[in-house]
């Protein structure tokens, strides 16, 4: 994709995005950069993307030294916790936590790296059994887990809904999120601070933004059908 395409394609979601979004103060755009050379992921910044995410800890540190170092770079794709290790001082988010020993380990490293790691706890909303994420019922013993370990800092919720022809079939599971959002934010648990709410990827972002997404994930929206 040339410069040209992908600015005005940034232009677009950005205006619609943040139409969808208004009732709820406005939403980010997280570029969805998977397979995506650094030249491409560089030309974002010119359209006023600032955060990047990455799905796989191999592909992020093939390509992290070519890429603007002012992008924020989350790890949003489901970790391993011996992958921990490579990453924990180069991104500045992991959206994917979704279980006890990731988010021991990850606070471990963060220590000895001595940084504190933005994370979000991820929720598998729709209980799909291929998908990770705790079930609701899950969510808050893992977040209070989180609130005590020294090397994390909770920062809110990621999502990711079922693959859907209509997006107003999930439009449900993004209103259920938001509801826990909220709930959670009015809780005051210890240590977790509900600011980034991950949901909505390119076929459902605009109903995510409506139901108060504060993130929404694009990858072929902006730069086109993936390569692999």
């Amino acid at each position: 994709m040339d410069r040209e395409d992908l600015l005005l394609n940034i232009a677009e979601w950005r205006s619609r995005i943040g139409e969808a979004s208004a009732k709820w103060g406005g939403c980010e755009i997280c570029a969805v950069s998977k397979t995506v050379d650094p030249e491409t992921i560089n030309l974002a910044w010119d359209g006023g993307i600032r955060v990047l995410g990455e799905n796989r800890v191999q592909e992020l540190l093939g390509k992290l030294d070519a890429l603007n170092p002012g992008y924020d770079i989350h790890l949003i794709g489901q970790l391993q916790t011996n992958k921990v290790k490579y990453i924990v001082d180069k991104v500045a988010m992991i959206q994917s936590v979704d279980r006890e020993a990731l988010a021991r380990e990850i606070s471990r490293r963060a220590e000895q790296a001595g940084v504190k790691m933005p994370v979000l706890v991820q929720v598998n909303i729709a209980r799909e059994a291929q998908k990770a994420g705790v079930d609701e019922e899950e969510l808050v013993p893992l977040l209070k887990l989180c609130g005590e370990l020294p090397g994390l800092k909770v920062r809110g919720l990621m999502a990711i809904m079922p693959i859907a022809d209509d997006p107003e079939d999930v439009r449900p599971y993004f209103r259920r999120m938001r509801d826990w959002f909220e709930r959670l934010r009015d809780m005051n648990l210890n240590n977790i601070e509900m600011q980034t709410l991950s949901m909505g990827m390119s076929d459902d972002a605009i109903v995510a933004a409506q139901e108060g997404a504060t993130m929404v994930r694009l990858g072929r929206a902006l730069f086109g059908a993936r390569h692999y």
